[in-house]
């Protein structure tokens, strides 16, 4: 139990990747990716169960090996989403949220996953992480979501794209001129909307952007995001690996 909810954290986990197939089974310091971030996800007490759902043999087996609770899911899931949904209809009891870790994420904080679940008690439908923009690489890079919200914390709008924009602001002033949010895709659902999240057709906004929560916000679902002092760091090609390697994390 956190914060008085039954909580189950699901870790998805694909072995085919555009960028860098095979990626949840790539060595990380004698340790394979997938297992550092479970055992990052374990070190948050209170979780009540800690599911690896994957549609891949070779990853269920490693999943096996270290001790994981593994779930073999369909191989025709489009998100990490649709493959949470799924899990939960197998789970066999009743769950208040589900939270979605990715499975590149072998360097998330615990903290986070605290943050996270700090949101629970407002009952909201789906939760994630915002984190403050410093530079003005981050800020303008068109692979770093970006997200704006209303005064009660909800998110109006995410983009990849720079937001808002500053009229009359030379864009090297920004950052001096408005605090400007990055996205952190660490999700919650709470377990009563997440078949009928998983259910949505893709939207116009979605498919503009390629940024799945837009489709939930276009159909008026409300994303409360959480501010974290805390960076994250994913690993998406094995680019980011080498990087990861240099900065000695591993």
């Amino acid at each position: 139990m956190i914060h008085g909810k039954k909580v189950v954290a699901i870790i998805p986990a694909r072995f085919a990747s555009t960028r860098f197939p095979g990626k949840p089974l790539v060595d990380l310091g004698g340790k394979p990716m997938i297992q550092r971030t479970y055992e990052r996800v374990k070190s948050v007490k209170g979780f009540d169960r800690i599911v690896i759902a994957t549609d891949d043999q070779r990853i269920f087996e490693v999943a096996v090996g270290f001790g994981a609770e593994v779930m073999m899911t369909a191989d025709t899931h489009l998100t990490g989403t649709d493959r949470c949904a799924e899990v939960l209809s197998r789970l066999g009891e009743t769950v208040d949220y589900v939270v979605n870790i990715q499975g590149d994420e072998p360097f998330i904080e615990p903290e986070q996953l605290r943050e996270v679940a700090s949101g629970f008690a407002s009952g909201a439908p789906v939760l994630t992480l915002i984190k403050k923009i410093t530079d003005n690489e981050t800020l303008f890079n068109t692979n770093t979501p970006k997200v704006i919200r209303d005064k009660e914390g909800h998110a109006l709008y995410f983009s990849r794209q720079t937001i808002p924009f500053l009229r009359g602001v030379e864009p090297s002033d920004w950052l001096n001129k408005h605090t400007f949010y990055k996205h952190i895709g660490l999700y919650a659902y709470r377990a009563d909307i997440l078949p009928g999240l998983s259910a949505l057709k893709p939207t116009s906004l979605e498919l503009a952007e390629s940024l799945e929560q837009l489709r939930w916000i276009q159909n008026g679902i409300q994303i409360k995001a959480i501010e974290t002092q805390f960076e994250t760091i994913g690993i998406d090609s094995p680019e980011d690996l080498e990087k990861i390697q240099k900065m000695g994390l591993i």
